[in-house]
């Protein structure tokens, strides 16, 4: 009677995580997205502001706006911002964009080489976007002044150039009409660093007092999901350690967070894109998380004041990361001297091995010229590596099964005397040489590196819009879906039925080998015990179905190899399997004479 209860809990709680995935669900295969194009009056920017003020927020896994109606009302508004005169241009090797002279901010950049979607007509990625826009996300560098006047919003800068170029920097100047002229010169890298040198000349007859700032401020409507496995929000290094801690909610119940430490670099980060503050090397600025209000957030440095007599001048150096997480680049500046920049990827505590594995997986992706291909070359090599540890608990399983009769005998004769009963196991296990842990030990090994290997592929943007045979992204779910297929001839399928109908080829894939490799390891499991096991592989095939596409080819190939695996293993080993068949039909037979 109890084994049937557990077999009904197990049952519904197996239901009950499947219902839980429905969200997930939500936003890993959102409805099809309304065309952008045409009339703009049908999409007005009052139903833009309903949408902002009903329910949360959607968010995908890479980010973006989700809302149709956003979307298209940010498409007009960058339409009409974007028109204005008043704006100088980026043209950098992995940047374009342009700074907005009224205010000297930089808020509009798209990046070259990224495409927001697979298809070929595709938009560069953007980031960056004007105030005022559903996706905004500005950065902008001034002074505070109390008793002088300093540039604000409003201040339209004189540019001394036509274009920011990697080659030509261009100064933005204003003259405030009372003896301080301030400057901004503006330089861009052949990667995604700008650098802003911020100077104060005063030809005035007083000393003054500036202090020079920078921010960063965007909207979490566009932010990727935060989830424990890749962080999204505030980020930074703070002292000598990266903080992840700090979410969008925690902005809006604390409305304001200082982080301790010195600021090496701070800003806010989504799974694939980041943008970043980086303070000048000698100097300690106050750093700011803030909540404004209407899903509005920033980030700010504040350098400390500093008095400028007359006929002086004063200069600091900030820069500024708008870019993709490319792990590659984000070492080099690290290697250049900003402190931990490589783990504005949250790598997490394995990170010593998965960063070896993404130089692996570029290397024969160098060499193979396809991700797909790739990610199943480097489960081969990590499964083989594997092998001498799989190996190894293999030989000390079958070891530990030819003296379970021994074992047996000593539990019989000493089940009265607990202590002798340990002291006389221990001894046969020295007599026989055989080490009881040995065969877990290698398990427990391998736990680090495939969940390192998960990490990954699930974090590394070199997976992003590769294809792979039917797959035209490997970072999304699996499109070969029967949902796809059904919105072909015009059927939509509710979204509460994504569970079943979202199941593509690779979850289909993933179930099955799963379920073989149960099938192969012989079970000593009672038979109601047994038939959850069963179903068990089922179960997980919808669990693990909407993950991105390169895991679920992971997994599959992981699989595959873990058959092949214990296949010859079991044949090298014959006296295990038989061992465990003996235990297997005993378990049966007592089964069966107990309910008859």
């Amino acid at each position: 009677m109890d084994n049937h209860r557990n077999l009904i809990l197990a049952i519904v709680l197996s239901f009950l995580l499947l219902l839980g995935w429905t969200s997930a669900m939500d936003y890993l295969y959102p409805q099809p997205e309304q065309a952008l194009v045409g009339d703009r009056a049908d999409t007005p920017s009052e139903q833009v502001a309903q949408a902002a003020d009903g329910a949360a927020t959607r968010h995908s896994r890479t980010g973006g706006l989700v809302d149709p109606a956003m979307r298209a009302q940010e498409v007009a508004d960058l339409k009409t911002a974007l028109a204005s005169p008043d704006r100088l241009p980026i043209d950098a090797p992995r940047v374009a964009g342009s700074i907005n002279l009224r205010g000297g901010v930089i808020d509009d950049i798209v990046l070259k080489g990224y495409n927001e979607t697979t298809s070929k007509d595709s938009e560069p990625v953007r980031i960056f976007s004007p105030s005022g826009t559903p996706a905004q996300q500005f950065a902008q560098f001034g002074w505070v002044g109390s008793n002088l006047t300093v540039p604000g919003p409003q201040t339209l800068w004189e540019a001394d150039g036509d274009v920011l170029t990697a080659d030509t920097p261009v100064t933005l100047t204003h003259d405030n009409g009372e003896g301080l002229t301030f400057a901004i010169r503006y330089s861009i890298d052949d990667k995604f660093m700008v650098t802003a040198e911020q100077s104060v000349a005063n030809s005035g007859g007083a000393p003054v007092v500036i202090q020079p700032f920078g921010l960063v401020n965007r909207t979490s409507r566009t932010a990727s999901e935060d989830l424990w496995i890749a962080h999204s929000g505030p980020i930074g290094v703070f002292g000598d350690s990266a903080d992840y801690d700090v979410d969008y909610d925690d902005l809006d119940d604390d409305q304001r967070i200082s982080p301790e430490g010195r600021t090496s670099w701070a800003g806010f980060t989504d799974i694939y894109w980041l943008a970043a503050l980086v303070p000048q090397d000698d100097t300690a600025p106050e750093t700011t998380f803030r909540a404004l209000g209407d899903e509005t957030y920033r980030a700010d440095m504040i350098y400390e004041p500093s008095n400028l007599a007359a006929g002086q001048a004063y200069t600091v150096t900030s820069r500024l990361y708008a870019g993709a997480k490319e792990s590659v680049i984000l070492d080099s500046y690290e290697d250049a001297g900003l402190q931990k920049f490589g783990l504005a990827i949250d790598w997490g505590w394995f990170r010593w091995f998965e960063k070896p594995f993404l130089w692996l997986l570029r290397t024969i992706y160098d060499a193979v010229g396809n991700f797909g291909i790739a990610i199943i070359c480097l489960t081969i090599i990590v499964r083989g590596a594997m092998f001498p540890i799989a190996q190894k608990g293999f030989a000390s399983m079958a070891s530990m099964k030819a003296i379970q009769p021994k074992m047996k005998a000593l539990q019989e004769q000493y089940k009265d005397d607990k202590p002798k009963q340990q002291q006389e196991i221990m001894a046969l296990y020295k007599k026989e040489k055989v080490n009881p842990v040995a065969g877990c030990l290698p398990m427990l090994l391998q736990i680090p590196v495939f969940f390192a290997l998960y990490k990954v592929l699930y974090l590394a943007i070199e997976m992003r819009h590769r294809d792979f045979l039917w797959i035209t992204d490997l970072s999304a779910p699996d499109p070969a879906n029967l949902a796809n297929a059904l919105s072909y001839v015009g059927i939509e399928v509710p979204q509460f039925l994504m569970i079943i109908f979202g199941l593509g080829v690779l979850g289909v894939l993933l179930g099955f080998t799963m379920w073989l490799t149960f099938k192969l390891n012989p079970s000593t499991l009672d038979p109601m015990q047994q038939k959850i096991f069963d179903i068990m592989p089922w179960i997980l095939m919808f669990v693990m179905a909407p993950f991105a596409a390169g895991l679920l080819l992971y997994w599959v190939t992981s699989n595959i190899l873990t058959l092949a695996q214990q296949k010859y293993l079991y044949s090298k080993h014959p006296q295990l399997r038989a061992a465990i068949e003996e235990d297997k039909a005993k378990k049966a037979a007592e089964a069966a004479k107990a309910g008859s």
